[in-house]
Formats: structure tokens, C-alpha cells, sequence
């Protein structure tokens, strides 16, 4: 040792610390072999909080201000040691200086997609990220519990803790809070609050608290997000048999503008015709009394299957045993009007020969 440094051992100390840095929550002041005389000056500064440590014993906390180290203001650490000579010679001790103000903008979010079961799309995996804010509450807890020995505690050293603390409290919370996903863009604060406040007992625990907590997103898995996106562009198209007419048309359009002669020209008859097709499926059947006498028959559905003339109105297709079902109850008779693929004209179902035989034998002529 230097002369210089047990000179400096003599005189009375002054210990405070100055931070200039943003992520540290406790510095350890560093003294000469730890030893502090009686009648040193601590200097506490607003957002601090000094925490002494007297041979690994918790001694004394102090608040902001100006503190002078003696047996009047330390009567915890008088009582511990008993010293018989009123702190006259240097005592060795530590001191901890702990940042008390918020420290933000930290982050949190889920590693593993967290499975929920949704009441319209029943199970799914979400994720979700925000972000919080903490600050020690209890110095001497935090110091205890979470800090140790450790001379520079900052806060990427207990952010992951935080972050699985956080993210078991929202596991729990959003699998019990019973919103449907298309709700939850909604209850983004709800949700915060209602964390925020679950987890409050397990950071009173480490002498921390959380003054803010967000909820930024809640996400669904990609390929759920594109069903999604499909499902609202249907929702906005309406009716899918008049969109495709209009695109249909859309499309005869710009090839007739096409100037490429008898490929436009096929194009476009193609596109008639799909566009014939998409109308003809489009539209209602007709009923008997709407279809004028020269109109073409509608497309059957199936082989063997038979269109109804029921009270002036087109029904179908039935197949054969739907036809006997209706034989004998009485909703078809010999004279109800039939027809089926290949047929030109519609014709009264006693005269078919494939359907003759539903009513029985035809009565006797008187």
C-alpha cells in the first residue's frame, strides 16, 4: 500500500455515485479494503437508494439526502456489532447504490407459439410481444433476493426472468379471458391491466414492480392469417356468381381491344362461353310458366335424374327412388309432367316406361 493510499484511509469519507450510464439498477461502491470511517458523509441523490452491508449482513437503507455515518444514524449496524469504541476506527462495510427510477422500453415476447382454443376456430397458436416498465420497490429484498454480490447489476441480467414471468402470466390470463380472436385487437388494455395486475404478487417477490405493461400484438400463424385475409376478400366481393360475371366481362372487353387478330377473336368467344356457363349456374331454375314454349330444357345434374313440373313450378332433379317415395304418396300421378337428359320435350311420367311402373296398372277404360 502507498503512503498516498493510507492517507486517503485517514481522512473522512465521502461516498456517493454518479450514473451515467441507462440499464444499471445497483453499483457497489468501491472503497480502499472496504473501510469507512465513522463520520463519512453518504450522499444519496434523488432515484437513489443506499443499501449497507456490513459483513454480509443487511445493515441500513437510506433515502435520498445527505447522511453522516455514525452510531445516531446507524443503530441497526451499532446494535449488530456492538462496538465499544463508537465506530472511532475504520469499520469495513459496503454500500450498494440502487437506481429507483423506471427503467422502460423493455421487451418481452413469446419464444413458442402458445396454443388456445378459440370458440369459431377452435384450436389455434398465437404469439404476441409488448413491452413494460419496472423499477425496485424494496432495495433490500431486491438486493436479497436477486442482486447478491454482484458490484454492477443491470437490467439485461433479470430481463429473461422477467420476460418468462410475464409471458406464464399471459398464458394463463388470455387462455382464461375467453375472447374470440377477432375481439382481441380490441382488448389490448384490457388484457394489459389484467396481466399487469396478475403478476404484480409474483415481482413484489423479487422487491421489483411493473408500473406498465403493453400488449403490442397478438398474432396468429401465418397460414391461419391468409385464411383469414381470404375470408374478408369473399365478404367484400358479396356475391361470387356476379363477380365472376363482371370479371368475365371485364376480360371480353380488353380482348376485343386486342389487336392480335384471330387469337383475340378466339379469346374472346372462349370467354362467351364461360361466361354463358357462369350465368346459366348463376341463375335460379325456371318455372314451367316462365320458360317460353321454344326455350332449351335446363342441364340435368345427374344420369337417371328427373325434373318435376310440381304447381306450375320446376323441381329437381329426383332420382328414381325419390320418385317412387312421391308415387305413393301422392305428390306424383301418371299425368305429372317429367323430364330428363335426352329428352326433347316434357312428357307425362305414366307414359315413360322407366317410370310406369311407380303408379301400378293403368286404370280400365269404362
Amino acid at each position: 500500500m502507498s503512503i498516498w493510499d493510507k492517507l486517503k484511509g485517514e481522512l473522512i469519507d465521502i461516498i456517493q455515485h454518479l450514473d451515467d450510464t441507462s440499464n444499471t439498477i445497483v453499483y457497489r461502491f468501491d472503497r480502499l479494503n472496504n473501510e469507512i470511517k465513522y463520520n463519512a458523509k453518504l450522499v444519496v441523490r434523488e432515484g437513489q437508494a443506499a443499501v449497507f452491508i456490513n459483513e454480509g449482513e443487511l445493515a441500513d437503507v437510506f433515502k435520498p439526502g445527505t447522511h453522516t455515518l455514525s452510531t445516531n444514524n446507524l443503530p441497526i449496524l451499532a446494535t449488530l456489532k456492538g462496538w465499544k469504541y463508537g465506530f472511532e476506527s475504520p469499520f469495513k462495510a459496503e454500500v450498494y447504490f440502487v437506481s429507483m427510477r423506471q427503467f422502460t422500453d423493455l421487451k418481452w415476447g413469446t419464444l413458442n407459439p402458445i396454443m388456445m382454443r378459440d370458440p369459431e376456430f377452435g384450436p389455434v397458436r398465437v404469439r404476441a410481444f409488448g413491452t413494460y416498465t419496472m423499477r425496485v420497490a424494496d432495495p433490500a429484498v431486491f438486493i436479497r433476493q436477486v442482486v447478491g454480490t454482484d458490484g454492477r447489476f443491470t437490467t439485461e441480467e433479470i430481463t429473461n426472468q422477467l420476460r418468462n414471468l410475464v409471458l406464464t402470466q399471459f398464458a394463463s390470463a388470455i387462455g382464461s379471458a375467453n375472447i374470440p380472436l377477432l375481439d382481441l385487437a380490441g382488448k389490448y388494455q384490457q388484457m394489459s391491466d389484467m396481466l399487469g395486475s396478475a403478476m404484480a404478487p409474483e415481482f413484489a417477490k423479487l422487491g421489483i414492480e411493473v408500473p406498465k405493461l403493453l400488449i403490442e400484438n397478438i398474432s396468429l400463424p401465418e397460414e391461419v392469417e391468409k385464411a383469414l385475409d381470404r375470408r374478408s376478400s369473399m365478404g367484400v366481393i358479396g356475391d361470387v356468381g356476379r363477380y365472376t360475371q363482371f370479371q368475365v366481362a371485364d376480360s371480353m372487353k380488353a380482348a376485343a381491344e386486342n389487336p392480335s387478330g384471330t387469337a383475340g377473336a378466339g379469346m374472346g368467344m372462349g370467354m362467351g362461353f364461360a361466361m354463358a356457363q357462369q350465368m346459366a349456374q348463376a341463375m335460379p331454375p325456371l318455372s314451367l310458366a316462365a320458360r317460353g314454349p321454344g326455350g332449351p330444357p335446363p342441364l340435368p345434374s345427374a344420369a337417371q335424374a328427373f325434373y318435376v313440373g310440381l304447381n306450375g313450378q320446376q323441381s329437381g332433379p329426383f332420382d328414381l327412388n325419390k320418385l317412387e317415395q312421391m308415387g305413393r304418396s301422392g305428390q306424383i300421378t301418371r299425368e305429372t309432367l317429367v323430364w330428363r337428359d335426352g329428352m326433347a320435350e316434357w312428357a307425362a311420367a305414366g307414359g315413360l316406361a322407366e317410370l310406369a311402373g311407380l303408379f301400378g296398372p293403368p286404370p280400365l277404360p269404362r
